[in-house]
């Protein structure tokens, strides 16, 4: 096939124009942006010129920036330009982000309806051999993908840069050298200049393996896509900015599934994998190896923490941004909520005959009317739980009651209790104090609904941990 045949195969193959047909080029002078803006045109599919002036090479940037504008106007299309400095850091990182941000911004504007980029055969095999580098996974190895879901488009990544230097040559057109392709301080460039000619001296067709394996890998990606989905709705609980996995669960599956399912969880809870690499995802499966147990990574803005049955991953610093200690004083009735700790504690004054203990959030009001004060649990609180025929002598420690009942680490810190003066009349899951506890004497009820929200650690543990009385440790009839 001719070049642009290649082109067209690439578009359709891939369904480039799902997004709609105009497609909005991004120029930056050099060959293979001239070589794509060309072809599209040719092919009636461009509709805008897109360029970005970093101003990295000052005067040089400028010139770049008139040399495309004279090109769009030669060509008869528009042409939208961004200024855009590149800011400290990364420089290749931060401005390609710019970029993509600009490309984004054109096609929520309506000035086309996708944007192509120059992006070639050769720039997915130096994009492979860059990744391997560093260690990258079968996701890393997927390389430049031809399509975004956010309508970024690569026609040409079928076709050899030698190739499209070649036509341009042919048919006359002259392009512009970006001389900080041949800086080596970036790697790209090292690996374009020096390594990949080596690596091509021992195998002539290796750019078009490397290709392949990225179409490979973009299979399977595409593939573990739909699986994680629906894993994730199965072994993932979403709690605020924190994602737990029952550990049981995840050592029952297969490693490779195992680690998936890890960096789809890390990722929900970082926004990406930036900085995340094989030896993280090992650590948190070796934090989840053991069958009983308890431990803490600490990961590049990720905090993993394993207690009892449950991992939990969260961003760095959650636990810290409020204070341990809370303590408001409680209406009743009323309802009463903490968002940042995610509670709620509803009080509700009923005159119902017939509900007694067995239903854990019932006290008897008579017993305990007066001030009552919702506060945390804390260090040395105990109470004589009622219903437990080893506390009617002497309380109980709640934190005995948390490892019993096997409450994760996490859920204690913000753990609602209710108090009257120094003591304490009920907590969550462990129910009314002994002395407070509505009775078959009881006239007046106190009901507390514990808004707690819904995750599986509590209800797991609700179900596989002892029960009150032989009742749930949750009343649902008052919940």
């Amino acid at each position: 096939m001719s070049l642009q045949e290649t082109i067209g195969a690439t578009i359709t193959r891939h369904a480039m124009l799902r997004f709609g047909g105009r497609i909005g080029v991004a120029v930056s002078g050099g060959a293979d942006s001239l070589f794509l803006l060309h072809a599209l045109r040719d092919a009636g599919l461009a509709a805008v010129v897109l360029h970005v002036n970093h101003r990295l090479r000052g005067a040089e940037s400028d010139r770049d920036e008139a040399f495309v504008r004279t090109l769009a106007a030669e060509l008869g299309l528009p042409i939208e330009v961004a200024t855009s400095p590149v800011p400290e850091g990364n420089i290749e990182q931060e401005a390609r982000r710019a970029r993509y941000a600009f490309f984004e911004a054109c096609i929520a504007s309506g000035a086309c309806d996708a944007v192509a980029t120059g992006h070639t055969l050769d720039d997915q095999a130096e994009t492979l051999v860059s990744r391997f580098l560093r260690g990258a996974g079968t996701a890393g190895l997927s390389g430049i993908r031809p399509v975004t879901d956010r309508g970024i488009v690569r026609p040409l990544l079928a076709l050899r840069r030698d190739d499209i230097r070649a036509s341009l040559a042919s048919r006359n057109i002259l392009w512009r050298e970006d001389a900080s392709n041949a800086d080596t301080v970036f790697l790209r460039n090292r690996i374009r200049l020096d390594l990949m000619p080596q690596l091509v001296a021992l195998n002539p067709g290796l750019p078009d393996v490397l290709a392949s394996t990225a179409a490979w890998a973009q299979d399977e990606e595409a593939y573990w896509t739909a699986e994680l989905a629906r894993l994730e709705s199965r072994l993932l609980t979403h709690n605020g900015e924190a994602v737990l996995l029952q550990v049981g669960l995840l050592n029952e599956l297969a490693v490779a599934v195992q680690r998936r399912l890890l960096r789809r969880a890390v990722e929900n809870v970082r926004g990406s994998l930036r900085a995340i690499d094989f030896r993280h995802i090992e650590g948190i499966r070796a934090l989840s190896a053991t069958r009983e147990g308890s431990g803490r990574l600490q990961l590049p803005d990720l905090d993993v923490y394993r207690s009892f049955d449950w991992l939990r991953l969260a961003p760095l610093g959650l636990d810290s941004r409020f204070e341990r200690d809370f303590e408001i004083p409680l209406e009743v009735p009323g309802s009463h909520s903490l968002p940042e700790r995610r509670i709620t504690i509803e009080m509700e004054l009923v005159a119902a005959p017939g509900v007694y203990n067995n239903q854990m959030n019932v006290l008897d009001w008579s017993r305990c009317a007066g001030s009552l004060t919702l506060r945390n649990w804390r260090p040395g609180d105990s109470y004589r739980p009622a219903g437990r025929s080893g506390s009617k002598d002497s309380p109980e420690k709640i934190k005995s009651l948390f490892q019993e009942f096997r409450v994760p680490l996490w859920e204690r810190r913000t753990w609602p209790v209710i108090t009257q003066g120094s003591s304490i009349l009920w907590t969550r899951r462990f129910g009314p104090a002994a002395e407070v506890s509505a009775g078959p004497d009881s006239k007046q009820f106190l009901l507390i609904r514990d808004g707690v929200e819904s995750n599986a650690a509590l209800r797991a543990s609700n179900q596989a941990g002892p029960l009150l009385n032989g009742e749930a440790a949750v009343c649902e009839e008052v919940l």
